[in-house]
């Protein structure tokens, strides 16, 4: 067994596969670190290149494209290691990026999963869309970061430097402990893509893991490689999956009433893309539901006895905080200031010095 697998799930990225594997291969020159390309069956040479130019590059071939979430699950099962390194080929990784990541995975038992700091490669200056400087959800399952609320992205001044617990960590770069991955059978493949990582993160959280952030550690991300942020199918699957992750990892009255509010804001968010013309989006809004309801009648729901996973939900609506109070960066939410049991952030500025 090796110590640590950075594995790269690709589907038809030979372009950034070019553009930064190099960052990757220079930066990541530890002992007892294994490189692999899982290809989720591409169909342009992705595999071609990486095997002429990067033969030491371990390659994981697939028939064809399962997704992100069921991609890694194959792709894991195929990977002897004790920690993995979840990475999307649209990254790049700079110097010493590694070691922070591990250091956390190292300091005891409870600590599940990390992630670093994540700006925009297109931006540099500010945070990146989707993890920036660690996520976490309100109480009707709205996820945002330190960094980012909904499309507001914030200059990154050093404001949220340190080591702190989170929610939950993008899949854009997960370094989690390979044991705990199997345990907790990986991602959920109904998710196919898109918030498969804070399902996998609120699922360990609430058996008493931790999931932490660092800055550390510094990554560049492009993101949207794969589909656009206007694709009416990333639509369909952020507002299925959200349904999808309150219902497996919330009490059943809570996911009652939760479901209800959903349904007002749900309703909302149509008649505002049908206002911005945009008829595809609307149409996969109220498709997410119906999936959701057929989802709802073939899978029982989790029986969850535990409340772990409300200490770090902000309990608050951040859609009212963002567009109504106009709260637009995570410092103006003040999460300091409320008092609820339900919100418990810890710093632990002492693991990585």
């Amino acid at each position: 067994m090796i110590k640590t697998a950075i594995v790269i799930l690709n589907w038809n990225t030979r372009h950034y596969l070019e553009k930064f594997l190099p960052f990757l291969v220079k930066y990541t020159s530890l002992p007892d670190v294994q490189l692999v390309l899982a290809d989720n069956g591409s169909t342009d040479d992705s595999v071609e290149f990486v095997r002429k130019y990067y033969p030491a590059v371990t390659t994981i071939v697939f028939d064809k494209n399962y997704g992100f979430a069921e991609g890694y699950n194959i792709a894991l099962k195929q990977v002897n290691a004790e920690y993995y390194i979840i990475l999307n080929s649209d990254i790049e990784v700079t110097e010493n990026w590694l070691p922070p990541l591990l250091t956390i995975l190292e300091q005891n038992d409870k600590i599940a999963a990390c992630m670093p700091k994540i700006r925009s490669y297109l931006n540099p200056g500010y945070f990146e869309y989707a993890g920036a400087a660690g996520g976490f959800l309100d109480k009707f399952g709205y996820p945002f970061c330190k960094g980012r609320i909904f499309t507001t992205l914030e200059k990154d001044d050093g404001q949220y430097d340190g080591t702190y617990q989170i929610q939950w960590a993008t899949g854009a770069c997960l370094a989690i402990k390979a044991e705990l991955f199997h345990k907790f059978e990986g991602f959920d493949p109904y998710f196919f893509a898109h918030q498969e990582e804070v399902d996998l993160c609120w699922r360990l959280i609430n058996a008493g893991y931790e999931i932490y952030c660092t800055s550390n550690s510094l990554i560049y991300h492009i993101g949207g490689g794969t589909l656009p942020k206007s694709n009416p199918h990333k639509t369909y699957l952020n507002f299925r999956n959200t349904l999808v992750l309150l219902y497996k990892n919330t009490h059943t009255l809570r996911f009652i009433y939760i479901f209800l509010i959903k349904l007002i804001l749900d309703a909302i968010a149509v008649l505002k893309v049908l206002c911005e013309k945009k008829p595809k989006d609307a149409l996969a809004i109220i498709m997410a539901h119906l999936s959701f309801y057929k989802y709802f009648f073939y899978h029982k729901k989790p029986d969850i006895t535990n409340y772990f996973s409300q200490e770090l939900i902000f309990n608050k609506s951040i859609v009212f905080q963002y567009f109504i109070l106009k709260k637009m960066k995570f410092s103006q939410l003040s999460f300091n200031k409320y008092k609820s049991k339900n919100l418990q952030i810890r710093t632990v500025e002492s693991l990585c010095e």
